[in-house]
């Protein structure tokens, strides 16, 4: 053997047995394999099995009717993959197994010099990293080949180990009677446990199930090999009936993502080259949550992780698909982000929402079971879809003054719909505005602001606004002129005590009897409560301008509850102190219930008002005590 020298390519040796060195750093290479471009060491054997089928492919253009063969097998520290593929020449080994950037699968003129261009997009293989991925496992490679193309060339063997040396040399006739390749890789100390039988097949069967040909795995230990191939795909099986085929499809997403599903749903885009199926969550999950979608591409396993696949709003569904279209990227373990998987995630998208369609349109009872668990996500995509949302109308929960009820049938009791944006202001004001037939929907949760904005474009009839304090007000019963005209002197001293609160304070009679006050305030209220605050800490410079702001907004507004006793009983008292003290101290508790932040303001208010109330309390006591 001798040696190839810098200057020299490695075809100008590839006629006699020669040695020669990658035109790599191959330890450099490992470690950028291992650490940077595949997240893990299994992918090794998806390049095994990429190879084989890559060379069965080729075989199959160029001599229609071969006998296809690819066998894995494991056992002792070594993996063996054999097919029966076009094979290599001497040559092809030195620029297809020892080159980075080259591959026998990428050239366009390459294969059409063979008559394999038509062939060409069936293979899976892009980036010509091939046989040197395996050294991410291996401390040697050795590859036994022979090619179909001329029956008159001998067996090649290659011999590469992990310290960047190869060799090439023919061999006997009789090494390799019939075309095709063998690999064998001895795995590297640390690396034992890829190469245990076991795990290979494992692997093999996660990468290759769908994968168009049979391929066999044998463990060394004397049985029949075992096909790790399971075709056709399990949705593009026959099955006697829907129902059938729906056990079908539950029983693999049990297998393939450990939970029995909701429904399914077909993914089938021929135009696109994706066949598949989405299976629907049997928990709610967040929004945020991106789930992991499966994706083959040309058979073999690209990704269980790709969240690129569906639309974000599709967050309910775990999708499995095979594709032909769709661009891997540089370590094939995830989808290329283009104007093709753009296009695609739209059209899935589009299946996912034809399948909700048609639940409303005839399966009433499946679509409730769905909507008890996935609202969240039909609301997410009915946000941006005013057809849809039409559609789901029936349908949607919604959380309201009179219960939880979908936005149709509290559509047909009020034509007139208030909303909250807080769950906290929702809670306080419903039980007061279900008392006096005020429709008031909760919009504090995820998407139901956005639905509710959107409302008008299905519904023109609704009228649709955010619910503020002079809604309330008005809805509330007036208390009689006699009586309000009694209590002025104690409602001018509760607007006194409340005005550098910037609060006012009405009287009405309300139900529930035993809610003695209740605060509400608007958006606009507050942003004028902000900009007094700011006004007060300002310097020179910002207090003119912030004055300039100004608004004629509503101030919030104390509602004193006329029914309730106790309001009675604090009209009543004779001290105007006492009585300042106890609006205060109403008011803070109105406050507190509202779940408002508290200004420093509120907080000294409600200090005061409590310090103020003990005192008051412990006072007559105090007296008793006192000889004078």
């Amino acid at each position: 053997m001798t040696s190839t020298s810098p200057n020299e390519t490695p075809e100008a040796t590839a006629s006699a047995g020669a040695a020669g060195t990658f035109q790599v750093d191959l330890r450099g290479l490992v470690d950028l394999l291992s650490h940077h471009l595949y997240s893990s060491p299994r992918v090794y054997v998806r390049e095994l099995l990429q190879n084989a089928v890559d060379a069965v492919t080729a075989r199959q253009a160029h001599e229609p009717g071969a006998r296809i063969r690819i066998c894995l097998s494991a056992s002792a520290g070594r993996v063996t993959i054999e097919d029966s593929g076009i094979g290599l020449t001497a040559a092809e080994t030195h620029s297809f197994l020892a080159t980075i950037g080259r591959s026998s699968k990428r050239g366009g003129h390459e294969l059409a010099e063979r008559g394999l261009e038509s062939a060409r997009q069936e293979f899976l293989g892009q980036f010509g990293i091939g046989l040197l991925a395996c050294f991410v496992v291996a401390r040697q490679i050795r590859v036994v080949t022979r090619t179909a193309r001329d029956p008159h060339a001998a067996p090649v063997e290659w011999l590469a180990t992990d310290d960047g040396s190869y060799t090439v040399r023919e061999l006997p006739h009789e090494a390799r009677p019939e075309p095709g390749t063998t690999v064998i890789l001895e795995s590297r100390p640390g690396a034992e446990e890829w190469t245990v039988p076991a795990k290979v097949e494992q692997l093999a069967r996660d990468y290759g199930s769908l994968l168009p040909y049979d391929i066999t795995f044998d463990d060394g230990e004397g049985g029949e090999p075992r096909s790790i191939t399971d075709r056709p795909a399990v949705w593009d099986r026959p099955h006697p009936t829907p129902a059938a085929r729906r056990v079908a499809l539950a029983g693999h997403c049990a297998q393939l993502f450990g939970f029995a599903p909701l429904d399914s749903i077909d993914l089938d885009l021929p135009v696109a080259g994706v066949r598949g199926v989405a299976y629907v969550l049997p928990e709610p999950t967040s929004p945020a949550h991106r789930a992991g979608h499966r994706v083959h591409l040309k058979g073999m396993l690209l990704t269980d992780q790709a969240d690129n696949l569906l639309p974000d709003w599709a967050f309910f569904v775990r999708a499995v698909i095979d594709t032909d279209t769709l661009r891997p990227t540089a370590s094939r373990e995830n989808l290329y982000d283009d104007e093709t998987l753009a296009a695609v995630r739209e059209a899935l998208g589009a299946r996912v929402r034809g399948w909700l369609a048609e639940l409303a349109a005839s399966e009433p009872e499946r679509l409730a079971a769905f909507l008890s668990v996935h609202h969240l996500g039909v609301k997410s995509l009915a946000r941006h879809d005013a057809e849809l949302l039409g559609l789901m109308l029936p349908w949607l929960p919604f959380e309201t003054s009179d219960g939880s009820m979908s936005l149709e049938e509290f559509a047909a009791a009020h034509t007139e719909i208030h909303f909250t944006r807080t769950v906290e202001e929702f809670r306080q004001i419903a039980p007061i505005a279900a008392a006096h037939g005020l429709g008031v929907i909760n919009a504090g949760y995820t998407y139901d602001a956005d639905l509710l904005a959107l409302l008008p474009s299905v519904r023109p009839d609704l009228k649709v606004a955010e619910l503020d304090a002079g809604a309330v007000t008005e809805r509330l019963d007036p208390v009689p002129s006699s009586a309000e005209l009694t209590l002025a002197a104690f409602l001018s001293t509760a607007r006194t005590r409340l005005e550098p609160q910037g609060c006012d304070v009405v009287l009405r009679a309300f139900q529930p009897v035993s809610v003695p006050a209740l605060y509400l305030d608007d958006r606009q209220a507050r942003q004028e409560r902000d900009r007094t605050a700011a006004l007060e800490s300002a310097d020179s410079l910002w207090t003119g301008i912030l004055g300039a702001l100004r608004g004629s907004a509503p101030r919030a507004r104390l509602v004193l509850n006329h029914n309730n006793p106790l309001i009675r009983r604090i009209a009543s008292l004779p001290d105007e102190t006492l009585t300042g003290t106890a609006v205060e101290s109403l008011y803070g508790q109105a406050l507190l219930m509202s779940q408002r932040p508290l200004r420093p303001a509120d907080s000294t208010l409600l200090n005061r008002a409590f310090l103020g109330l003990l005192e008051w309390a412990t006072h007559p006591a105090e007296a008793q005590e006192d000889p004078k």
